[in-house]
């Protein structure tokens, strides 16, 4: 799991050290070394096991570990997939690092493409936030978006839907990912903590209709069920979904 982070998003609290509660994103038991992280690989293999992913509680591509950790699965299990999720600042910078490093598949959390809306979703980015700061994370996940396509990753957009900020946003997410060559859109209800806890979850009717809508767009991934950061498991297939206690 990646500790730290370079962008604050207002609906986000991580947490390093919860067990028996807190089943949701940005949530770890504890931090692994590169070293632990292989020696947990081994221990799940005979469960499935045929993805192994780095997804926080932080964000992967500015913690070093991760590089090291993906080196020495790679070497270890070739044919396992590796995933790395991330909220791709860094992503046209480290794609040809991942490449080479054998992920197969990146996950990256696009909310808008819109600066104005970025502003009202972050809090700060690398220690900032402001207009130009805003427009360069877009351009930097897009751009992101397409050095991993160009290098034969697959990647999936998640995007979180916040009622009166990202409603009618998500299908232009869709429309500009897609261009970049994502294959698929991970539409995911808000989760009320941070700056965020004094707003509202999207209603189930609310997400079909936008899933809808970015449908006609890119294919809809419908089986997420917003799992913490050390969870082993199959989505979609009930209790075999579980988060590591």
């Amino acid at each position: 799991m990646a500790e730290h982070c370079n962008v604050q998003c207002r609906y986000c609290c991580r947490e390093v050290g919860i067990t028996y509660h807190g089943y949701r994103p940005a949530v770890t038991k504890e931090i692994m070394t590169p070293e632990k992280a292989v020696e947990r690989v081994f221990q799940y293999m005979n469960e499935r096991l045929k993805v192994v992913g780095i997804a926080g509680p932080g964000e992967p591509l500015c913690n070093e570990a991760t590089f090291r950790t993906l080196s020495l699965v790679h070497d270890q299990f070739s044919d396992l997939i590796l995933c790395v999720a991330t909220n791709g600042l860094l992503l046209s910078e480290k794609g040809d690092i991942l490449a080479d490093l054998g992920v197969k598949t990146v996950t990256v959390t696009v909310n808008t493409v819109n600066p104005e809306t970025v502003e009202k979703i972050y809090a700060h980015i690398q220690g900032k936030i402001n207009k130009k700061v805003a427009e360069t994370f877009v351009e930097k996940q897009l751009k992101g978006i397409e050095v991993c396509t160009d290098n034969g990753i697959l990647v999936k957009v998640n995007s979180i839907l916040i009622p009166g900020i990202t409603m009618n946003e998500l299908e232009e997410v869709a429309v500009q990912s897609r261009k970049r060559g994502a294959v698929l859109q991970n539409i995911t209800p808000l989760i009320p903590l941070g700056e965020f806890s004094g707003l509202r979850p999207p209603t189930c009717e609310e997400i079909q209709l936008v899933r809808k809508k970015c449908e006609h767009i890119l294919p809809q991934f419908r089986l997420c069920k917003q799992c913490r950061a050390d969870a082993v498991g199959v989505p979609g297939l009930g209790d075999v979904v579980f988060e590591r206690m």
